[in-house]
């Protein structure tokens, strides 16, 4: 919503943290012995912990209970696991909120990373930087049971509906520029906006990443009226980590996450926690 190739090298992991460092999507390098916990501590928005960005709230299957800090939930899950691949306990990742839109904003950040599905895009990537792909995403269309987007949904009749979506998001570019329908999208401040608008028939759909969509449709639509019509094809697209603009903990973060891929924990968490939602018909746009 709101997908590069996992790095391909792994790293040997000593003493908790990683011995090595692996490829980056910044231009930064860091030292090979930098990447133990002891070695990336100048590089913490403070010392001693690791400082991980989220938005509130924050929703299943993404984190559960809106609790980041309890390890269930996709995203949650693979913070804690990143932590641990960098030498950090459970207890010494420190969890703070932050907007999704003021994440890839320019500037400081008071984080060492967020996850928040947002996913890379060249024009963000100006502003921060992002590790490589911890998750490859479909966008999905959600609506409303009884609503004609249901069961009526070739290329040419999509073009004919009134979308809604949250400001920013890739589910918003993906109507525009794939979609392309012939009344223009209506921009919400919020997916929980862009949703209440669907229930009460303003907008005929949202578009948004697969798993969420699910989410939405059968969780957070009540009376069972919502509806997960069917995902798109994938145009590449991947959730990133976001860091401030040329913070060379990526490059530590990125070996983390191709030990993760190659260890088969990523595919694990995957099906523990978004298997159920990515059975989901595709059809072209």
């Amino acid at each position: 919503m709101r997908r590069s190739i996992f790095a391909a090298a792994v790293g040997v992991v000593l003493s908790g943290g990683l011995a090595a460092c692996g490829s980056s999507s910044t231009s930064s390098t860091v030292a090979a012995t930098n990447c133990s916990k002891a070695g990336i501590q100048h590089l913490l928005y403070h010392k001693g912990v690791l400082t991980v960005a989220t938005d509130n709230p924050v929703f299943t299957p993404w984190f559960v209970n809106n609790t980041p800090s309890n390890g269930k939930g996709y995203e949650s899950a693979v913070a804690y696991a990143l932590a641990a691949k960098l030498g950090f306990s459970h207890s010494q990742v420190v969890w703070v909120k932050e907007p999704f839109n003021s994440t890839y904003a320019p500037g400081p950040k008071a984080f060492d990373f967020d996850i928040n599905e947002v996913s890379y895009t060249t024009a963000r990537a100006q502003a921060v930087t992002f590790s490589n792909s911890y998750y490859p995403v479909q966008q999905a269309i959600v609506s409303i049971k009884g609503d004609p987007i249901v069961t009526k949904h070739s290329p040419a009749q999509l073009r004919t509906y009134q979308y809604g979506d949250q400001i920013g998001t890739t589910g918003l570019t993906y109507i525009n520029s794939m979609i392309m329908p012939t009344k223009q999208p209506l921009v919400f401040g919020s997916l929980n906006d862009a949703r209440s608008a669907l229930q009460v028939h303003h907008v005929d759909a949202v578009i948004t990443d697969t798993p969420t969509a699910q989410y939405m449709a059968v969780y957070q639509v009540p009376h069972h009226m919502g509806r997960l019509v069917a995902q798109f094809p994938s145009t590449g697209e991947h959730y990133g980590l976001v860091f401030h603009k040329g913070n060379s903990l990526v490059t530590c973060v990125n070996r983390a996450i191709a030990a993760l891929s190659a260890d088969g924990t990523l595919t694990a968490l995957q099906h523990k926690y978004l298997g159920i939602y990515l059975s989901v018909p595709t059809i072209k746009p």
